[in-house]
């Protein structure tokens, strides 16, 4: 206790500014603050990055955005290291990884196939995404735990055995865990799954990676990331009404298009920021990854103090409080791009459909839906997931469903509520939101991703049935939420989804329309109104986490050779040396193609761990540009037209390397790196488009593959299904030197065009070793 009061007295001191420059250095002396409660001898470490901050600052000689001072307050080497914005490749030192069930089977077999012994950074591992939603939370807990034993034993043993914190099912989904547990301003976290970002709603780094990303991390090896460049979003005026922090997100995300934030950080910054709850901070950072951000972030403030103290890291606040210089961008400083929203003239907006770029203000989209012939009756509204789930989220929302149920009405849509972690689930419980969603009509589901990653087995309409549902949701791509092409999903706030299932249809806007209460007399929905926090203490709930013990080396950790589920990897093989001669082309996809394209989720999520059998998905969603039809391509050996999958294992078989012609953004979405591991597993070589998105490029390249595009745009006109393709010039593979590639036609006319890339030194001896883990191996027994 004396140790406490000390610490007050120089708190008090500290605040009051009675001769600070004595108190500074015991302070620094005292004050050591645990990353999270779960990791009480790994501290925060302020100093550090101050010190790197101060080095790069001298460097620069400018005002430095705040992205900048966390990304650079984490380099490794902030002396030497080139730093330019959209072009040098940084060396990193990340503070924690944190992996979801599904990306987190890759990723710890290939850091058991490292041969590593444990995890060098604070680690842990979210069971989210095998719950599949059926028949509500309790249940659906239940069957998951009984489908997916092996999988959940394995990362719950690998993860005692390397060291890595266990969240088990029922825990919550791996955003909302980390929000709550270990997100802080400026540390910089990397995660296995593309809504990472969430965490920048605390003024952290937080950065969506493929599995062999975060091994590196975990391995203990500066992480590579490009030099982002940085987009100022200027917020000013306040928000209110009917209009919600996801709002603004939809309408930057109509802005920017599903690229427009490729290779960039989104920096919101002014006076507006202030009006926006931490959680509603979150909820903005998440979906930035729909415009292909590399993340988001908020500066630090009393909102995010706010949180901090809610959730039992008052500590934490306090510290930040003194470090909070470091943590808001520089006066001055320079942004590559600014927009400007006025939060007082944002209106709610929606979302959709099939792209999470096509923005429409609620206002609007029922005269566009009934113009495009969209359905206007919506069967489902869904709101929750790692986007929308907050404790406002959930009080706003139930706010909406009172005045229906006071005037009689329940929902006209099937309605599901996803709360995003226990301690959401079981505070809405107590203070009465969740009773109020149910009897307006809604089912709670379990405290998982469910149907916004496909996880859903929708009963309500068959396969190929045009509806429509809105959700509170992040992505709407084809197919997505219940693998019915002819769903057009929406997405918007949870409030304005309530709104809409009450009303049941996209014609009704809830600011000016009138709804008919059960008497038969009109009235309109005020606009929901909600504490950010709850005013007692947050109910935690069950207690979900296991501990990595002292000494995990003893651990034993279950492969079966005969699994469906899982399968221990195999190195792939290295370069041997030569160009790649006289490719086969496996498919030339025609426009959008996101990672769910590439390797669909839903159903094959329980392959996630066995790379052989979730490869008969690859590219199944991909539209071939010979015949407009997905998973139908010609076999160039037999002239039969068959699935993707099949076709990519006879070429192999036949020992034939083959390779695949995109479009533009490839790879968007999901940060899943089976949709690298697949095409390389079974024998592709060379990935050519337009141009990638971010996650999936890197992916690509660590898995020993070539991602190339058109120097040219125009040359992928020139390619057709049935070429041949050489890529010459590989002797002298170099950064910044295009590649050549020769189209062989088959009439025998050849034309020579030029590929661009963006390997760097290292990444080129990836792609020779044969993947980046074989290089990583391969510098181990050097070093030993």
């Amino acid at each position: 206790g004396s140790h406490a009061n000390i610490f007050l007295f120089f708190q008090h001191a500290l605040n009051s500014g009675i001769r600070r420059y004595h108190v500074a250095p015991v302070l620094c002396q005292r004050a050591k603050v645990a990353m999270s409660h779960f990791e009480p001898n790994e501290y925060i470490d302020y100093e550090k990055l101050e010190k790197n901050i101060n080095i790069v600052r001298k460097r620069l000689d400018r005002p430095l955005t705040l992205s900048e001072k966390i990304v650079y307050g984490h380099l490794d080497d902030p002396a030497k290291q080139e730093i330019e914005r959209g072009k040098t490749y940084l060396r990193l030192r990340p503070d924690r990884v944190a992996m979801q069930d599904a990306t987190a089977q890759m990723a710890m077999l290939q850091f058991i196939s490292s041969g590593l012994p444990k995890v060098a950074v604070p680690s842990t591992i979210h069971c989210d995404h095998l719950i599949e939603a059926q028949l509500g939370g309790e249940k659906d807990l239940r069957r998951a735990k009984d489908i997916n034993q092996e999988v959940y034993n394995f990362l719950a043993t690998a993860g005692a055995k390397y060291g890595v914190g266990f969240w088990k099912p029922g825990s919550g989904i791996i955003h909302q865990i980390i929000l709550e547990n270990y997100s802080y301003p400026g540390v910089m976290l990397i995660g296995t799954d593309s809504h990472t970002p969430n965490g920048g709603g605390l003024g952290g780094i937080c950065i969506g990676v493929g599995g062999a990303d975060a091994v590196d991390v975990m391995a203990g090896i500066p992480w590579e990331l490009k030099c982002p460049k940085v987009i100022g979003v200027k917020l000013t005026g306040k928000l209110s009404g009917w209009s919600s922090p996801k709002d603004v997100i939809l309408k930057v995300a109509g802005i920017l298009t599903v690229k427009g934030g490729t290779g960039a950080i989104i920096e919101y910054h002014g006076p507006g920021v202030d009006s926006i709850s931490c959680t509603g901070m979150a909820t903005i950072c998440n979906m930035g990854a729909e415009i292909g951000a590399t993340t988001s972030i908020f500066p630090y403030n009393a909102r995010m103090k706010k949180y901090l103290g809610k959730t039992g890291r008052a500590d934490i606040a306090a510290l930040a409080d003194e470090f909070q210089k470091h943590l808001v961008p520089d006066a001055g400083c320079q942004y590559d791009q600014v927009i400007e929203i006025n939060l007082s003239e944002l209106k709610p907006h929606i979302n959709g459909p099939f792209t999470p770029d096509l923005a429409h203000p609620v206002s609007d989209i029922g005269a566009v839906a009934e113009k495009e012939g969209w359905p206007v009756d919506i069967r489902v509204g869904l709101i929750g997931s790692c986007t929308n789930s907050s404790y406002e989220d959930m009080g706003r929302s139930a706010a909406v469903a009172k005045q229906a149920l006071a005037h009689g009405l329940k929902c006209k849509s099937k309605f599901t509520i996803t709360p995003g972690s226990e301690q959401i689930r079981a505070t809405i419980e107590r203070d009465g939101y969740a009773q109020v969603l149910r009897e307006v009509g809604g089912l709670v589901l379990a405290n998982a991703c469910g149907p916004c990653i496909g996880q859903w087995d929708r009963k309500d309409i068959k396969k190929g049935e045009k509806n429509t549902i809105v959700t509170s949701y992040n992505r709407n791509f084809t197919g997505r939420n219940d693998a019915n092409p002819e769903t057009h999903a929406f997405v918007t706030s949870p409030e304005i989804v309530t709104a809409l299932s009450i009303a049941g249809t996209l014609k009704f806007n809830p600011e000016t329309d009138y709804l008919t209460g059960a008497d038969g007399k009109k009235f309109k929905l005020e606009a929901p109104d909600a504490d950010e926090l709850p005013k007692l203490e947050f109910d935690p709930g069950q207690d979900t986490y296991q501990y990595p013990p002292k000494d995990g080396s003893g651990q034993h950790v279950d492969v079966s050779p005969t699994s469906q589920r899982l399968q221990l990897l195999e190195p792939f093989d290295k370069w041997d040396g030569k160009d790649l001669e006289d490719m086969l082309i496996l498919i030339k996809v025609k426009g959008k193609c996101t990672t769910d394209h590439i390797s669909a989720a839903g159903p094959w999520l329980k392959f996630r761990g066995h790379l052989d059998n979730i490869s008969n998905n690859l590219l199944i969603g991909a539209i071939n540009i010979e015949n407009g039809k997905a998973n139908s391509v010609r076999n160039a050996l037999t002239q039969e037209f068959g699935p993707v999958p099949d076709t990519a294992r006879y070429y192999k078989k036949m020992g034939i390397k083959w390779a695949v012609v995109g479009d533009e953004n490839y790879g968007e979405g999901s940060s899943r790196e089976h949709a690298a591991l697949e095409p390389r597993h079974l024998g592709g070589r060379v990935i050519i488009t337009k141009s990638f998105a971010r996650i999936h490029e890197t992916n690509l390249k660590k898995q020993g593959l070539l991602p190339l595009t058109f120097a040219d745009p125009a040359d992928y006109n020139k390619i057709h299904p049935v070429d041949k393709l050489s890529i010459v010039g590989l002797a002298d593979f170099a950064p910044g030197k295009p590649l050549k590639c020769i189209i062989k036609h088959p009439n025998g006319s050849q034309e020579t065009i030029l590929l661009n890339h963006t390997f760097n030194e290292s990444q080129i001896e990836w792609f020779q070793a044969g993947s980046a883990l074989n290089r990583m191996k391969e510098l181990q027994q050097k070093s030993s």
